[in-house]
C-alpha cells in the first residue's frame, strides 16, 4: 500500500512537472517574436492584406519572351522577398496574368492600381486590399499610352498602331474609338475634366469634349459643325476629338510630348519636346484648364464659344522638355539638348512659378526622360532610356581612346539623383551608380545585370519612391534595384531580384498617390 501510494505521487508529480514545461515552452513561444504587426486602426483605415506586409512595392515582370507574365510583392521595408520567418518564399498579385505588365498606374490612396499589359493589351485593375486582380478595364491593343483619373470613371489610350484614341467610360459603360492617326500620348487631369492627345511628329494638341444629348443625329454632322477630327458613335455621337485653340499662336506648340497639370488645377502645361522629337525649340506652354473641359461644350455657330481659346502664354526651355513634376513652387522639368556635335546632353531645368523664369539648369543623365519623382531627404529622381546614345557615351569613348579613366561626365547610366536646392546652396546632380572605366581602377556596378555590364545598367523604365523609407525601387536594365536617398547608394538587391525581365514597379502602400 506504501509503494502504491509513492507511485501515485511519483506519477502526479511527473504529469504536473511536464504540464509545467508545457505552459513554459507556449508561453516562451508566445513571447516570441511577430514581425508583421499592423496598428489597431491603419492609415486611412486601410485594410491588412493577405501578405501581412505593411511596405509593399509590386513589381511587374515578364518571362518566357514576354509570353507569361506576373506581379510580384517585395517587403520594401526589409528588402525582401519572403517573410522573414522563410516559411513563404514569395508573394504575388493573385488572378493576375498578361504577358508583359510594362506600365503601372498606381493609387495606393484607393488601394487600387492598373495595369497595362503590352501584348495582350489589356488593363487589368487591382486590389491592394486583397491583392488580388479584381477585373479588366478593358483592352487598347498596341497602345503607347494609358491615362487613368484617380477618380476612375474612365479609362483612355493612344492607341498609335491603329490611329485611335481609345474611351471606356466606366459610367456608362460605353467604350469609343476615336480616329485620330499617329495619336501616342494622353493625359488626363486629376479631376477627368479635362483629357488631351499628342500626335507624333506634330505641333497640335487635341482635346476631348463630350456632346450634349442628342446634339447630332450623326457623326458626320458633329465633325461638320464644330471642327472636329472624329466624333463617336455615328449614330447621336457622344464623344469628340477636336485641335485646341491657341488663338492663331502658330508657334504655340513644338512637338508636344505630354502635359503636367498643376497642383492648384489653375494652369496645363504642355511639354514641347522641341529638337529631341523632331522639332525646332524645347518650351513649355501654358494653357488655361477652363477652355479645356470635357463638359463644357457650348452649343453656337461660333467657333470662338464652341471652342474658346486656351492659350495663355509659352516659356522657351533651351535645356529639353520630356517630362515635369512640381512642388508647388517650382516646376522640374527634363529634357535634352541639341550638342554642337549633333549629339543630345539631359538636362534638369528648374522654372520658377512664380517669375516664370528658368532660374538653373542641371546635367543629367542623357537619353529619353519618362520617370521623374520627389524622394526623402531633399532628393529628386529622374529616369531615362536608351542613355548610351548620348554626348556621355560619346565622352566616355574619348576618354576611353585617350587612355584616360573615365569622370562621372562620362557615366552614361539612366538614373540621376539630384539633391534640391535649399538656402543658398544650389541643386546638384549625380548619375547612379556611379562608375568610372579604368585599366587599373575601376568602379563597377554593384550589382550586375544578367549580361554581365559592368558599367551600364540599362533602360530605367520603373521608379518609385518609398515614403519614409529613405529609398527608391527602380527596374533598371530589368531587373530590381533599390537606391538610398541620403547618399545615392545602392542597397543589396540579392533578396529582391526576379526570376525574368522587371518592367516597372509600384509601391503600394503610399500615403498618396505621388510616390510613382
Amino acid at each position: 500500500m506504501t509503494n502504491r501510494s509513492l507511485f501515485t505521487q511519483s506519477l502526479r508529480a511527473q504529469i504536473f512537472c511536464g504540464l509545467l514545461i508545457a505552459a513554459f515552452t507556449l508561453g516562451l513561444t508566445a513571447c516570441g517574436p511577430y514581425y508583421y504587426k499592423f496598428p489597431q486602426y491603419p492609415f486611412a483605415n486601410r485594410p491588412i492584406p493577405p501578405s501581412k506586409l505593411a511596405q509593399r512595392v509590386m513589381i511587374g515582370v515578364t518571362a518566357n519572351g514576354g509570353t507569361s507574365g506576373s506581379l510580384q510583392i517585395v517587403d520594401a521595408k526589409r528588402d525582401l522577398r519572403n517573410n522573414v520567418e522563410n516559411t513563404k518564399p514569395s508573394f504575388s498579385i493573385s488572378g493576375y496574368s498578361s504577358g508583359y505588365p510594362n506600365l503601372i498606374l498606381n493609387f495606393p490612396s484607393e488601394i487600387a492600381g492598373y495595369v497595362y499589359s503590352n501584348t495582350l493589351g489589356d488593363v487589368q485593375i487591382i486590389n491592394y486590399g486583397t491583392e488580388s486582380a479584381s477585373s479588366n478595364a478593358g483592352s487598347f491593343p498596341g497602345s503607347t499610352s494609358i491615362a487613368v483619373p484617380p477618380t476612375f470613371g474612365h479609362v483612355y489610350a493612344a492607341q498609335e498602331n491603329a490611329g485611335l484614341l481609345g474611351i471606356i467610360d466606366k459610367i456608362t459603360g460605353g467604350t469609343y474609338e476615336l480616329n485620330l492617326p499617329n495619336v501616342y500620348r494622353v493625359v488626363v487631369n486629376q479631376g477627368d475634366t479635362v483629357i488631351l492627345a499628342m500626335v507624333r511628329n506634330s505641333n497640335s494638341v487635341y482635346r476631348v469634349i463630350k456632346l450634349n444629348a442628342n446634339q447630332y443625329l450623326t457623326s458626320t454632322a458633329a465633325i461638320a459643325a464644330i471642327g472636329a477630327v472624329d466624333c463617336q458613335p455615328f449614330n447621336l455621337p457622344i464623344y469628340c476629338v477636336i485641335p485646341v485653340n491657341v488663338g492663331g499662336n502658330t508657334t504655340a506648340f513644338d512637338r508636344p510630348a505630354g502635359a503636367y497639370f498643376s497642383l492648384d488645377g489653375n494652369t496645363v502645361y504642355v511639354l514641347n519636346c522641341g529638337a529631341e522629337c523632331g522639332g525646332t525649340t524645347s518650351s513649355i506652354t501654358y494653357l488655361l484648364p477652363g477652355a479645356l473641359q470635357v463638359n463644357s461644350y457650348t452649343n453656337s455657330t461660333v467657333p470662338a464659344q464652341q471652342n474658346p481659346n486656351a492659350f495663355s502664354s509659352n516659356l522657351p526651355v533651351p535645356g529639353g522638355v520630356t517630362t515635369a513634376v512640381s512642388d508647388g513652387n517650382n516646376l522640374y522639368v527634363a529634357g535634352q539638348q541639341r550638342q554642337p556635335d549633333g549629339l543630345f546632353a539631359g538636362n534638369l531645368s528648374i522654372i520658377s512659378l512664380a517669375t516664370n523664369a528658368v532660374t538653373s539648369t542641371v546635367s543629367i543623365s542623357d537619353g529619353s526622360h519618362n520617370k521623374i519623382l520627389f524622394a526623402d531627404d531633399n532628393t529628386l529622381w529622374i529616369g531615362s532610356q536608351l542613355c548610351a546614345t548620348g554626348e556621355r557615351a560619346a565622352r566616355a569613348a574619348q576618354q576611353i581612346a585617350a587612355g584616360q579613366a573615365t569622370d562621372q561626365s562620362a557615366n552614361y547610366n539612366c538614373l540621376t539623383r539630384v539633391v534640391l536646392p535649399s538656402g543658398s546652396t544650389a541643386a546638384s546632380a549625380s548619375i547612379v551608380p556611379a562608375v568610372t572605366q579604368s585599366a587599373t581602377s575601376p568602379v563597377v556596378v554593384p550589382y550586375p545585370n544578367t549580361n554581365q555590364n559592368q558599367y551600364y545598367y540599362g533602360d530605367l523604365t520603373g521608379l518609385c519612391w518609398v515614403q519614409g523609407f529613405h529609398k527608391v525601387y527602380t527596374a533598371y536594365g530589368g531587373q530590381v534595384h533599390a537606391f538610398n536617398t541620403t547618399d545615392g547608394s545602392e542597397i543589396n538587391n540579392a533578396n529582391i531580384t526576379v526570376q525574368g525581365t522587371a518592367l516597372d514597379v509600384a509601391y503600394l502602400d503610399a500615403v498618396t498617390d505621388a510616390a510613382n
